[in-house]
This record gives C-alpha cells, sequence and structure tokens, in this order.
C-alpha cells in the first residue's frame, strides 16, 4: 500500500498547527531532547540445509545420559601402574598373591573386613590381591524401574577409592575369567 501525498488544505492546516504549539520544555536545547532507541540487531538465522526427499538424516539423537555400568567405568580408568604389568593383570598372566572372598556378607559386614584384610595385605608386601565380590542376585521381575544387580559388587570400588583403602592401593582391575570375571576385582597394592 503506498502513502498518498498530502493536499494544499492539509498542509496549511498543519502549519497553522505547528505555528501555534508552544514547546513543553523550551529550556532543553534541541540536543538535549532525549534520542530514540536504536532498533535492536537481529541475529542472523541459523543456516538450515536443505531438505530432500529419500535423504538419510544428518543428525543423531543424542545419548542417553544414565551412568554406564561398573564395568565400563572401570575400564575407563587411567592406568596408575606399569603398563605392561597392567597388561599381563589383564590377561591373567599374574597370579594374585592372597584373596577375601565377600561373597554372602552384608555392607557392613564386608567393609570392615575388606579394609582390614586390604591393610594386612598391605603390611605384609603384597602387591597383588583378589576381592571376590560375586555378581549378584538375579531377580525374575525387575519392574518399571531397572535396579542394579550386586550391591557389593558396586560398592567395593567407591570403598577401595575412599580413606584408608585409597593410600594403599594403586589400581583396581576387573578380575580375568580365570579368577573370577565380572564378580571379582584385581586390587594393585602400593609399595610398603
Amino acid at each position: 500500500m503506498s502513502r498518498r501525498k498530502l493536499t494544499d488544505d492539509e498542509i496549511a492546516l498543519w502549519r497553522k498547527v505547528t505555528d501555534t504549539a508552544q514547546r513543553l520544555h523550551p529550556e532543553r536545547s534541541i540536543q538535549q531532547l532525549p534520542k530514540p532507541k536504536p532498533k535492536p540487531i537481529k541475529a542472523p538465522r541459523p543456516h538450515r540445509p536443505e531438505i530432500q526427499i529419500g535423504a538419510k538424516a544428518e543428525t543423531r539423537m543424542p545419548a542417553h545420559d544414565l551412568l554406564p555400568g561398573i564395568s565400563e567405568r572401570m575400564a575407563r580408568q587411567p592406568v596408575q601402574m606399569d603398563k605392561k604389568a597392567f597388561g599381563r593383570l589383564k590377561r591373567g598372566k599374574l597370579m594374585p598373591e592372597g584373596k577375601i572372598d565377600l561373597h554372602g556378607m552384608t555392607m557392613d559386614q564386608a567393609h570392615p573386613a575388606l579394609t582390614g584384610f586390604l591393610l594386612r595385605a598391605h603390611g605384609e608386601g603384597k602387591r597383588l590381591v583378589l576381592v571376590i565380590t560375586g555378581k549378584g542376585k538375579s531377580k525374575s521381575d525387575d519392574g518399571p524401574i531397572p535396579t542394579r544387580r550386586g550391591v557389593l559388587k558396586h560398592q567395593v570400588p567407591q570403598w577401595l577409592a575412599m580413606a584408608p583403602l585409597r593410600s594403599v592401593v594403586l589400581q583396581v582391575a576387573e578380575a580375568h575369567l580365570k579368577h573370577g570375571g565380572t564378580g571379582a576385582y584385581y586390587v594393585y597394592l602400593r609399595r610398603h
């Protein structure tokens, strides 16, 4: 829609109005008048790729944010001990110098037993011990909310990372199949 031009009568009327009008604040100069607000600058739209029928989607759905399993977390831990010895440990070539079996124990029983065993083993100068936790009981019906199997299997790595065991433990790894597999941990102790 285009603007129409003012007629001569409308221009004469406007001049009459402006001649009779008085300023609200005559003491202010034109430079002191408030300036109009600047127009906001619009951000450029993000580039959207052309959509083609039959083309595969380029973006993947975001992965879930659930905590990974205990086996994955143990495998991601950095290696603190000698890499060559760690490789032999993971292949089951190193023999544990002692072991403790926590099967059938409650958390209240297992924690002091594990702490005492590891502190004694460290005091005796042992370097590699085996901690057997078991894989945990399998339930027939998990229900709508999944629960993790094996309370001790999940608690033992946490206990090993806390004081007083943190000062004697150098490395923790899942055991080889011949030493218990995912139901046991190798605990490599620091030098005495």
